[in-house]
């Protein structure tokens, strides 16, 4: 079944806002929440009322190193001029399928499907690439066998080509009895 436009640009949404942080793949609240149509505020709120229902696979918040690293790579606003004062949560798949079931909203449950769907793609795209860099590795390997066994080749013709040494000459045919060359 074809995707509509809105499907496909809230899937591209979706994708861009997909980052990888200690080895998860997680999208930060702010994006979560404007996606599910709620205030980074509210997201959180929520998240802070349930904490059985967030374990550390699903949601975590970043270090304040993360944080800053973040803010370098992504030109968050300033603390001073109304920007995060404190280092954001993050959500893996689990956790944003969670968060919409407390968040329990029209939009937010529509969202989760989009957003399960991107994290699907992406690890189908990861997977895609392992394959890739394992098929270019196998190829890799037989064209360095090959290659060997052309270089044995090249260097065994060249051996039956070579003309012998000045030095080295024998003489071909026959010998008489008693002169005999070594």
């Amino acid at each position: 079944m074809p995707k509509k436009p809105t499907e496909i640009v809230a899937e591209e949404q979706i994708l861009h806002s997909i980052m990888v942080i200690r080895g998860e793949k997680v999208i930060l609240d702010s994006d979560l929440a404007n996606l599910y149509g709620v205030e980074t505020r509210r997201l959180n709120e929520q998240v802070r009322r349930n904490p059985d229902k967030f374990p550390n696979d699903f949601m975590f918040q970043l270090t304040k190193d993360e944080f800053s690293n973040l803010k370098s790579q992504i030109a968050t606003s300033s603390p001073g001029w109304g920007g995060r004062r404190k280092p954001p949560l993050v959500f893996t798949e689990h956790g944003a399928l969670q968060a919409a079931n407390v968040l329990n909203s029209p939009q937010a449950n529509k969202m989760s499907v989009f957003i399960i769907r991107a994290f699907i793609r992406l690890r189908e795209m990861v997977l895609t690439n392992e394959k890739l860099a394992r098929k270019v590795d196998q190829l890799e390997s037989r064209v360095s066998d090959h290659d060997e066994i052309l270089v044995d080749l090249i260097k065994g013709i060249r051996k039956l080509v070579e003309t012998p040494k000045p030095g080295n000459k024998r003489s071909i045919g026959f010998l008489k009895s008693g002169k005999r060359k070594n």
